[in-house]
């Protein structure tokens, strides 16, 4: 049988289509972008890394190269094309340090001299100096907590434009190329404990995009909300107050078809926004008095978890809710959560949602593993750390998950459904800042240097 001449062109240019569409996935993939905290979605996932089970940073086995990056930070790295981005605080006190550890103290940090609130771009293929900025320098508005810093907040860039979050000392949005584009004043942000409203620890929660959109959220003692700016102009296109204490997590849109969802964790409630305008669409009570950890989805479930002692839920919850979805008393689920968990929720680090599982570490390093679907537990097991604990939050590639400790380890560990080590890592200083993942690196922001590993 003959085929049409019609027919064979149609052909050719379905193929064709399917190839560019293909190519240029596997050409996105291939930029390894991971644009903001997590990476994209905040996820903390990216496969295809190939990194070495083992490294060590003083032996230079495994590692690309090490950046001395000056000041103090707990900032994430974030990532677009061969540029990466980190910010830090310099003090002009050179014996400025913070304190890590597993301990209850909320005492400020004495170091309140001048600051420069500092941006690098780095190539991220050989660690090489870019550009350097100073965003804002002077004395800092807030005291920090004694294990924070003056720039925990994360960058997050569009491939365009860099914008970086230093709490009080406002909002910024420079070119990638270094140019300054604009500052945003958002007041002073009176972030630190609920219930102790002397106690100043300093805000963490970092920028977002979202079409066009900076949104950031500002929880603190009076006055807390959410606001959304252009990100061409940085003028505010909508402010939604929040009846919410000081909280330390970042927002995450859930991109769903019908109806995109800006999920805000949050002490009263967990809160779902309409991210276009910013009102509320539904609403979840039952968190923890203090709420660090940022919203994660996949597989049509969103989690959130907050960690601080009695309550420390895990909640799973679906998109397309409307209203007050609270569970009731004795209730683990209902129509808008799938389940929920108490006494197993995360403190400070973020959950990680890896291949139809949820991870949960908490500062301890008590680490939970459970089936995203039911919520199933499947173990609950303590990581050997040594002493001080986890704050950064883990990621995953290609079946491993690591967890980058404050005691200067990384923890490699075997995807699935059972806890298996398979290897511990010495970096030889403190990890308190999540990693990032991207072209067959992983990169670690420690207390002293930027770190890249791979083969």
């Amino acid at each position: 049988m003959r085929v049409p001449r019609a027919v064979i062109t149609s052909l050719v240019r379905l193929w064709l289509v399917l190839v560019g569409f293909l190519s240029g996935t596997l050409l996105a993939e291939e930029k390894g972008h991971w644009p903001s905290f997590r990476g994209p979605g905040a996820a903390g996932v990216a496969d295809g890394m190939d990194l070495p089970e083992r490294w060590d940073a003083q032996t230079g086995q495994g590692i690309r190269f090490q950046v001395p990056i000056p000041g103090l930070a707990h900032s994430s790295p974030v990532i677009w094309g061969d540029r990466l981005f980190v910010t830090t605080a310099v003090s002009s006190e050179r014996e400025a340090t913070f304190k890590p550890g597993l301990y209850g103290s909320g005492e400020a940090s004495r170091d309140r001299s001048v600051q420069e609130w500092r941006i690098f771009c780095l190539n991220k293929q050989s660690g090489k100096l870019l550009w350097e900025k100073t965003a804002t320098k002077g004395t800092p508005k807030d005291e920090r907590h004694l294990k924070s810093s003056y720039a925990n907040s994360s960058p997050v860039t569009d491939g365009e434009r860099v914008v970086t979050l230093f709490g009080s000392e406002g909002l910024f949005c420079h070119t990638v190329q270094g140019e300054f584009l604009w500052r945003k004043d958002l007041g002073r942000l009176d972030v630190g404990a609920y219930d102790l409203p002397s106690y100043e620890w300093g805000a963490a929660s970092s920028p977002i995009i979202h079409e066009g959109k900076v949104i950031v959220q500002c929880d603190q003692q009076k006055g807390s909300f959410l606001l959304a700016a252009d990100l061409k102009t940085g003028r505010t296109l909508w402010m939604t107050q929040r009846d919410e204490p000081p909280s330390w997590g970042t927002p995450t849109v859930y991109p769903a078809k019908t109806r995109a969802e800006l999920v805000a964790n949050g002490s009263n409630f967990i809160r779902g926004y309409d991210p276009e305008t910013g009102a509320e669409l539904w609403r979840l009570g039952g968190s923890s008095k203090i709420t660090a950890p940022t919203p994660v989805y996949a597989e049509g479930l969103i989690i959130v978890a907050s960690g601080r002692a009695p309550e420390r839920p895990i909640f799973a919850i679906r998109p397309g809710a409307v209203g007050d979805i609270t569970l009731r008393d004795n209730e683990t689920s209902n129509q808008s959560v799938a389940w929920s968990k108490t006494r197993r929720g995360g403190y400070m680090p973020t959950p990680l949602i890896y291949r139809s599982l949820v991870y949960v570490l908490n500062n301890d390093g008590l680490f939970g593993c459970y089936d995203l679907k039911t919520g199933a537990e499947h173990y609950l097991e303590r990581v050997p750390h040594r002493s001080f604990g986890f704050s950064a939050s883990p990621v995953a590639a290609d079946g491993r998950i690591y967890l980058a400790g404050e005691d200067g380890l990384v923890f490699v560990l075997q995807a699935g459904t059972a806890m298996k080590l398979l290897a511990t890592n010495p970096i030889g200083e403190s990890l308190m800042a999540t990693p990032a993942l991207s072209d067959r690196t992983l990169y670690l922001r420690g207390s002293r240097h930027l770190i890249a590993v791979g083969k």
